[in-house]
């Protein structure tokens, strides 16, 4: 049951959607045939004592609306009230992300992060729009738009959604409460310029760490997320929040200390991003797991991640100073709560 009205969505954004949010993938039984409760519940609750605010249920994987209504509720129960959940609207159709977000709002789900599936292939602005509206229309979850090149959406507009598509959406889309804004990613061009028109009427976010927080000496960010933060352990909510509270320059000094560890994670991610325009999740997951959450196999098509990466990733962690399992590598497809 959602804490706000559809009415009120935008008003409940400016109050509630404050601090940073991570993202949690699903963990499977040993034979990919049902979640794995415990190891979900294991990922919230370390998700939580990091000082998370928000994490994403993430259904960039394979798995089905119902599934992902399974997951959203063993995550509610462990987090306690102390997390709040996004519903991730990544499955294939548009049909079906409104059949999964009316179940992932049944199951505890606070606000949907509306991604757009590889086969939406749009060539006008108007097709972008149509399927946004049709998606807020159909769900009563306030509704974070993501604007980033992974769409393709630049075929229409070099920004994707450029200013003028978003200014319609706010004016004719109540739910749209908040923007992920990556226009032009790897730059900060999209944050900028959806903070500069649009920051007194929805929630501009720069989900991107080590952009958003020097930006923070010149913007009012409130909330960074849905983004991959969590492997760094509570460094992310840690700074995010002195940044918020006046200590800038303290933060600062900590974003440089780690940056050990943020060198790694972009050259591992430069060897896939720039060819596949799609996330390795099986990084993201091992990332996790090297900090202690439970890793674990995805289902098929799980894609690989080489031992070099592997080693890599730990060696960031390790240089930066932050938290590392001294597990070897063959347990990460276990897992720490195997079922």
């Amino acid at each position: 049951m959602l804490s706000y009205k559809k009415s009120d969505a935008r008003a409940w954004a400016r109050e509630n959607l404050v601090g940073v949010s991570g993202v949690t993938s699903p963990s499977f039984t040993a034979d990919l045939s049902q979640l794995n409760a415990k190891g979900i519940a294991h990922d919230i609750d370390l998700l939580a004592s990091f000082g998370y605010n928000y994490t994403l249920i993430m259904s960039e994987v394979n798995i089905t609306p119902e599934e992902n209504a399974e997951f959203t509720a063993i995550a509610r129960e462990a987090s306690a009230g102390r997390v709040k959940l996004f519903f991730h609207a990544s499955f294939p159709t548009l049909e079906e992300n409104i059949r999964a977000a009316k179940l992932a709002e049944k199951n505890g789900a606070d606000i949907a992060l509306l991604s757009y599936p590889a086969q939406f292939w749009p060539t006008s602005e108007k097709e972008i729009y149509n399927y946004t509206k049709a998606f807020c229309d159909a769900t009563d979850m306030a509704v974070m738009l993501f604007a980033i090149p992974l769409w393709g959406f630049e075929r229409v507009h070099p920004a994707g959604m450029q200013v003028s598509l978003v200014r319609h959406m706010i004016d004719t889309i109540p739910n749209v409460v908040a923007i992920k804004a990556e226009q032009g990613y790897p730059q900060p061009t999209g944050s900028v310029e959806m903070y500069h028109h649009f920051r007194d009427e929805v929630v501009i976010s720069n989900p991107i760490e080590d952009q958003c927080l020097p930006l923070m000496d010149l913007m009012d960010i409130q909330f960074s997320g849905t983004s991959n933060t969590q492997w760094m352990s509570d460094y992310y909510p840690t700074v995010f929040k002195q940044a918020r509270n006046g200590q800038w320059e303290e933060a600062m000094k900590r974003f440089w200390e780690v940056m050990p560890a943020r060198a790694a994670n972009n050259a591992v991610g430069a060897t896939y991003m720039p060819g596949t325009a799609t996330l390795n999740r099986t990084s993201w997951k091992y990332q996790d797991w090297l900090a202690g959450f439970n890793g674990g196999a995805l289902r098929h098509p799980m894609t690989r991640l080489p031992d070099r990466h592997m080693k890599q990733l730990r060696a960031g962690l390790q240089a930066a100073g932050l938290p590392v399992t001294d597990l070897p590598d063959s347990e990460f497809l276990i897992g720490r709560y195997p079922a």
